[in-house]
């Protein structure tokens, strides 16, 4: 099967999934607040009790929902860890846009949205 291609889109499917399986894991895994509170805790420590790489370790301490995204990270999971952070899907967007949250937000107002 010829693998899908969009333009500055990364496309999860079965590699990536593998790719981010230590990830996504560890993002499920913050379903239960004590595994939240050991995040918080020992970030570095806890990544590395779920096996994540280094690339995957560098975009957790970054904070870039992308970067985790490109490391095979799946979004419904992410979403833990993003909120883990405190960001919002306005933080997310902005950062998918390039744009400062400040500028995403007024052009959503703009929109109409």
């Amino acid at each position: 099967m010829k693998k899908r291609n969009i333009a500055d889109t990364p496309i999860f499917d079965g590699e990536a999934a593998k790719e981010g399986f230590a990830l996504n894991r560890m993002c499920f895994s913050f379903n239960d607040a004590d595994n939240r509170a050991a995040f918080l805790r020992d970030e570095t420590a806890y990544c590395k009790k779920y096996g994540l790489t280094p690339k995957q370790i560098s975009a957790v301490k970054n904070r870039n929902v992308l970067e985790m995204i490109d490391a095979g990270g799946n979004v419904y999971y992410l979403a833990k860890l993003a909120g883990i952070f405190g960001l919002n899907v306005q933080d997310i967007g902005a950062q998918q846009t390039g744009m400062s949250v400040e500028a995403f937000k007024k052009k959503l107002v703009e929109a109409g949205r």
